[in-house]
């Protein structure tokens, strides 16, 4: 028996998308939310790519269920339509405090009082948005990684208010969807991945911007000395430069800047990472399949600086 019987996914950018679709592959009835038609258009795009993507997996039932997990999913803009069934709700909207309250003071009331929430926010504190909710006891923190099917963690973060049958009960439902639970103990800015990996990112990006070295020498540097197979600059481009440029809005001096470089060169330009074939570097159509399946830069020779 599954711990709830309808999921539903507000945010269906790079990563709310992929938890949607796992979610359904795992068997899941999903309403997948974003505000409008146009979001709706660019999210159920991003569906059937990961439809494709699960369907060449070599096992014949894995290939079927990915064949029948869109069958699973309902989108809709109407938030009142979304959340009408979900006795869960994960939240994947952009990383903005105030943008995260205002959804949760909106939706709280559409919601069953029994329905749980969690919050896939890579940032903030479950405990900044917790209030909000309108259901404190029933909330708490659920951070997936890029590219799910590869990197299939799931942090598992509560705060003082937090139901802890919920709490259990969220670490199961990790591990009905194919997840790996991170359990944290206690609250942590960054959880243990971003922890480890945010201040690797800046320290690159703040290498840059004081002018000390270009991207792909940095990246050069780390991949010829460590034996990683990707550099810090290569990572931005995998995680998607809008997510890059939502963090670095929020950093010291250094990081607006590369914030404000991020929007003037990238950005505004349309080049946002893997996902457009272009961010730090160029990627030609069949790499940027290769990387999506493999969820890595597998060969950093394979592609070229833009």
């Amino acid at each position: 028996m599954q711990t709830f019987a309808h999921v539903m996914v507000a945010g269906l950018g790079v990563l709310g998308s992929q938890i949607a679709f796992q979610v359904a592959y795992s068997g899941f009835e999903v309403s997948g939310y974003d505000v409008d038609a146009n979001a709706l258009e660019a999210g159920l795009h991003r569906l059937a790519q990961l439809r494709d993507r699960y369907s060449r997996r070599s096992d014949p039932a894995d290939r079927k269920r990915a064949e029948h997990a869109l069958e699973r999913i309902e989108l809709s803009s109407d938030l009142a339509t979304a959340a009408r069934d979900a006795d869960l709700v994960i939240e994947a909207v952009p990383e903005n405090l105030e943008l995260k309250r205002d959804f949760y003071h909106k939706l709280a009331p559409l919601l069953s009082s029994t329905a749980a929430i969690v919050t896939n926010t890579s940032t903030l504190l479950p405990s900044d948005l917790a209030e909000s909710t309108g259901r404190p006891d029933k909330f708490l923190a659920l951070h997936f990684a890029n590219h799910i099917w590869v990197h299939n963690t799931a942090e598992v973060m509560a705060t003082t208010e937090t139901d802890p049958d919920l709490y259990r009960k969220i670490v199961t439902f990790a591990q009905e969807i194919g997840m790996v639970p991170i359990e944290l103990k206690k609250e942590q800015p960054g959880y243990l991945l971003n922890s480890l990996l945010v201040p690797w990112l800046q320290a690159a990006s703040s290498l840059f911007m004081q002018g000390i070295a270009d991207p792909e020498m940095i990246d050069l540097t780390w991949r010829k000395a460590t034996g990683a197979p990707t550099g810090p600059f290569q990572v931005f481009d995998v995680i998607g430069i809008r997510t890059a440029y939502a963090v670095s809005t929020a950093g010291d001096s250094t990081q607006q800047e590369f914030a404000n470089y991020l929007k003037t060169n990238l950005l505004d330009q349309g080049k946002l990472g893997i996902e457009s074939g272009e961010g730090f570097y160029h990627y030609p159509h069949q790499q940027v399949r290769k990387i999506n399946d493999a969820g890595a830069l597998e060969d950093a020779n394979d592609h070229a600086p833009s």
